[in-house]
């Protein structure tokens, strides 16, 4: 009993929940219809709305289009009006240049028929005239008994003779002239550059002096046994005398650049107060690269004041050396440097070239400098050493032919001669004596030299000693004694001289080490 209860209540459970669901489904549905229909009434009417939104976009655009492209039709127009009218006033413009130039073409016939009357009368006068002519001229020769062209004939020939007469006497006259102008003119150049290059000369000697602050200094100079004076005139080549002259020694040598390292050697060592051979040589080496050093630098400042440029390194070397030469007692720079200038202001006169003839002035001695002194003359040598460093041929050639040499090929040349003249011309410029005496001295010097196993030789005492080194490796006591008589007999057959020449060869052994 309790079991059919049980399953009874259990049936009328499902029952009910069946109904249950079967109701609320119902309810969900016609909900859900509802919410479906409301849904699509609301997109309904927003379609409306987007519709209606659309077409109101595309009609405002439809507007503005159409504004634009009228807008575009107006401005179009306004530019075919514009042209239009341009048109209208080039078209206005030619027809009135049309008839202005029908209207000159119409006066240029008028002219052109004018001109042509007047040529037509012109042609009948000339017609007229020559009929005249003619009859004149029959007329005279009927008087004269001669025809037109005898008459002619005659009377050019007479106006032949007076014209070569008056010529002649007038080239006479202009030749006379300009002698006369010419002489006067090169005299005013000649003596205008002479008086704007005026410079002083200084004598060149063979004697430097050197001044000491005490004679004590004279014992330190000459060292024990004289060692240090020897070292000192071996090592320069210069003869060194220490007499009772106060306060002074004197250094004597023909080259001066000797004498000037000399000097200097002989400042340095004093000032230091080391005094002994080694320390000389090493002085000595010194002073003469400190020389060599001098010498550019006095050939560059030489080239910079005159104002030459592109000179050769070594010509440069070459133009500083000439200040310890000299030429004939002149100095070589100071003559050099003179002669530049007085070209240059005579080539100014002449209307030449002023730069290539100072140049061409300063190197005219240049072979008078050399390091090896080739048996040639010096405007030869001077050519030679300008070509060999890239001057120009006509520089050249007023180098070699300022002493005649060679022929004149170029403008600058005889002014370089005339320059170098002046230069040595002058009163107390030059002795003749100095040059001579230099040229024995080289002498002296050369002829020791060409004997095997001699390294240096040097003309001392105003050339009346010659002393030689000898390398002592290859030559012993008896060779050197040899060599002292075969240089003296050479000397004696060879020179001509003054008084005695003395020759000494010295021959030296020394042993040099190191301690470390």
């Amino acid at each position: 009993m309790t079991t059919e209860i049980m399953i009874t209540l259990a049936i009328t459970s499902i029952i009910t929940l069946i109904i249950g669901y079967i109701s609320a489904s119902t309810v969900l549905r016609k909900s859900i219809e509802r919410k479906s229909e409301n849904i699509l009434k609301d997109a309904e009417k927003a379609s409306e709305q987007i519709k209606k939104d659309k077409i109101l976009q595309a009609k405002e655009k439809f507007i503005e289009l159409k504004s634009e492209h009228e807008k575009f039709i107006n401005s179009r127009n306004q530019k075919i009006s514009d042209l239009e009218t341009k048109a209208k006033e080039k078209d206005s413009k030619l027809n009135q240049r049309l008839e202005e130039s029908k209207r000159k073409a119409k006066e240029l016939d008028k002219k052109r028929e004018n001109l042509s009357n007047q040529l037509d009368i012109i042609e009948r006068k000339k017609e007229e005239l020559e009929k005249v002519h003619t009859r004149q001229v029959n007329a005279l020769e009927t008087i004269s008994g001669m025809s037109a062209e005898d008459a002619k004939e005659q009377l050019v020939e007479a106006l032949k003779g007076e014209a070569k007469t008056e010529a002649m006497s007038l080239i006479q006259d202009t030749i006379e002239e300009a002698k006369l102008t010419a002489n006067n003119e090169a005299k005013k150049i000649v003596i205008q550059t002479i008086q704007r290059v005026a410079t002083e000369h200084s004598i060149e000697n063979s004697v430097s002096i050197f001044n000491i602050e005490s004679d004590d200094i004279k014992g330190r100079i000459i060292g024990r046994e004289g060692r240090n004076i020897r070292a000192l005139e071996a090592a320069t080549g210069v003869e060194i005398v220490v007499d009772d002259t106060p306060e002074a020694i004197i250094l004597s040598c023909f080259d001066p650049i000797r004498r000037e390292i000399a000097r200097l050697s002989l400042h340095k060592l004093v000032s230091d107060g080391r005094i002994h051979p080694a320390r000389i040589e090493e002085v000595v080496s010194k002073t003469s690269k400190q020389l060599e050093n001098e010498i550019i630098e006095t050939g560059k400042r030489t080239c910079i004041d005159l104002g030459i440029h592109g000179l050769h390194p070594e010509l440069i070397r070459m133009v500083g050396r000439m200040r310890y030469r000299s030429s004939y007692g002149q100095n070589l720079l100071q003559h050099s440097r003179e002669t530049a200038n007085l070209c240059a202001t005579m080539a100014s006169e002449l209307g030449l070239n002023a730069k290539a003839a100072k140049r061409a002035g300063l190197l005219h001695d240049i072979g008078k400098v050399p390091d090896d002194e080739p048996e040639l003359p010096h405007a030869i040598l001077g050519m030679k050493i300008a070509e060999k460093h890239g001057e120009k041929p006509d520089i050249c050639n007023a180098i070699g032919a300022h002493h005649d040499e060679i022929e004149m090929t170029s403008i600058i040349a005889p002014i370089i001669q005339v320059c170098d003249a002046i230069s040595g011309a002058r009163p107390g410029a030059r002795r003749e004596i100095v040059e001579s005496y230099i040229q024995r001295i080289k002498e002296l010097e050369n002829i020791a030299l060409t004997h095997p196993g001699v390294i240096k030789s040097y003309a001392i005492q105003a050339g009346r000693e010659l002393r030689v080194i000898v390398e002592s490796e290859k030559v012993n006591d008896e060779k050197a004694a040899a060599i002292s008589f075969e240089i003296s007999q050479k000397i004696q057959n060879e020179m001509t001289y003054p008084g005695q020449v003395k020759v000494t060869v010295i021959r030296e052994t020394r042993a040099v080490n190191y301690a470390k």
